[in-house]
């Protein structure tokens, strides 16, 4: 248990963890009522990333999600397996981008299901 925190409270996982917080908290007040998940839609097009059709708060969350798990855990892995040293610390930067590349398209493979379930525009009203 020591080294998963010790994962997700150093760097780089430090930044994945605090967007996962924010995250949290954006849905904590979504689920209060204080807000909806379409709040940042105008904001920002996710289509040329392959994640448009579903709220732009959902994509991203899932986005954050992704990568902070797959970080957290090579993070896990490098402390478990590679020795302590400088070389340790080098490694975590490319293991960061690449959990943020798998993240990236782990959310593009769960976003187009949920386009179905969430449509763009309402049903017209009757």
């Amino acid at each position: 248990m020591h080294m998963i925190v010790d994962a997700v409270t150093g760097p780089p996982t430090l930044l994945l963890t605090a967007a996962l917080v924010v995250a949290a908290g954006f849905w904590l007040l979504v689920a209060v009522g204080v807000t909806t998940p379409q709040a940042f839609d105008s904001d920002a097009d996710l289509e040329a990333w392959g994640m448009g059709g579903v709220p732009v708060a959902l994509a991203l969350s899932l986005l954050t999600l992704f990568a902070w798990l797959l970080a957290t855990g090579v993070t896990v892995l490098l402390d478990a397996h590679v020795p302590e040293g400088p070389g340790a610390g080098l490694l975590r930067l490319p293991a960061l981008a690449g959990a943020l590349f798998a993240a990236w398209r782990l959310t593009r493979f769960f976003v187009r299901p949920l386009h179905r379930l969430l449509p763009d525009e309402p049903g017209p009203s009757r």
